[in-house]
């Protein structure tokens, strides 16, 4: 069972792209929906925008494509690297990971490291390592290896991670967004929508919901879908923020995010996604959260403003290397987005 599935999420997962360099993503998508769709494009700043044809009615999806990593911001004589991060990192998660550097002559493997604890004051190992404590080791023992493989100032890291299984569930990096992106990928597939959808991935959303932004207002859709991950509340310490978002428990419908100050979903766009979970006796979970937010914030807000919800899959320890979601719940969350294409013109047409 969800066999296609868990290779689509494997392959997306496993995928490398940072924000701004999200090309290998990219062409997942392109590959997946060349024979879904009737037009493929890429705007200007990167975004891919799939277009499946229908009458006049025009439905916009965005996944984000890109995943936090880390750039290089200095080469030490020695050949180690400085990093700086790009998007959101606790340090304690970064430490100690096997990365790989995407450098100008292919992909180098490298380590995190950083000063051991047996070299650490007290005072030291009571603290949280930073990023800007942290080095790369790349095997290299002057600048000018670095440079011979292909290491810049300005290179994009991401973490070495594998997606595999975890009993029926599934872990691995990036599964913020690649979990939204498979959605939308299997929801373009899966409806009939009448409308002509505008299926875009989208560069830059964890470092300013960039790209969501640019083309949200280039196609100023009648209505529109983000798709992303949310955070889980089933594991043992997060059960304290009283949010009850869970796993296997279906899709994650978005009443408001970031404490308001994101999104804050039109009562017509909740009518919309709820009734139609009920009505496909989808199981779905609500949401108030208020910490980050999504594609959707620069949508809504888009030139005079656009009906926009948030359709996300829960996923446990998001923005570290072992993101971990439910089959079932990438499932159900395409389904729900491709029934909710169908209905989307009797809410706001």
């Amino acid at each position: 069972m969800y066999e296609n599935l868990e290779n689509l999420i494997k392959r997306l997962s496993d995928a490398h792209g940072i924000s701004g360099y999200e090309d290998e993503v990219r062409e997942v998508i392109r590959a997946e929906l060349e024979d879904h769709v009737d037009e493929i494009r890429v705007d200007k700043f990167g975004n891919i925008i799939c277009i499946k044809n229908g009458n006049e009615f025009t439905e916009m999806l965005a996944a984000h494509m890109d995943e936090i990593g880390f750039m290089v911001k200095y080469i030490e004589d020695n050949g180690y690297l400085r990093i700086t991060p790009i998007g959101g990192w606790f340090s304690q998660t970064a430490v100690n990971q096997r990365v790989v550097l995407h450098g100008r002559k292919g992909k180098v493997v490298g380590v995190l490291g950083c000063k051991p604890p047996h070299f650490m004051k007290e005072d030291e190992r009571r603290k949280v390592i930073e990023i800007r404590d942290m080095f790369i080791d790349v095997g290299a023992s002057s600048r000018d290896e670095v440079k011979e493989l292909g290491i810049e100032v300005g290179t994009p890291v991401t973490v070495d991670r594998e997606c595999v299984r975890l009993g029926n569930m599934v872990t691995g990096k990036a599964m913020d967004n690649r979990a939204g992106v498979a959605a939308m990928i299997e929801a373009v597939k899966r409806t009939e929508s009448r409308a002509t959808i505008y299926a875009v991935g989208t560069v830059q959303e964890e470092v300013g919901l960039k790209g969501a932004r640019i083309s949200a207002y280039a196609i100023t859709p009648d209505v529109a879908l983000a798709l992303d991950v949310a955070p889980s509340t089933d594991y043992p310490g997060a059960e304290s923020v009283k949010i009850d978002v869970k796993l296997d428990k279906g899709p994650v419908i978005t009443v408001a995010d970031a404490s308001g100050r994101g999104l804050i979903a039109p009562k017509r766009v909740l009518d919309w996604l709820v009734e139609t979970a009920e009505g496909s006796k989808i199981e779905y979970q609500l949401e108030v959260g208020e910490g980050g937010t999504t594609d959707a914030t620069a949508i809504h807000l888009t030139k005079s403003g656009i009906p926009t919800g948030v359709v996300s899959v829960p996923a446990r320890y998001i923005h570290t290397p072992v993101e971990v979601i439910s089959l079932k719940d990438l499932d159900q969350s395409a389904e729900l987005v491709a029934r909710a294409l169908e209905t989307a013109e009797k809410y706001f047409k």
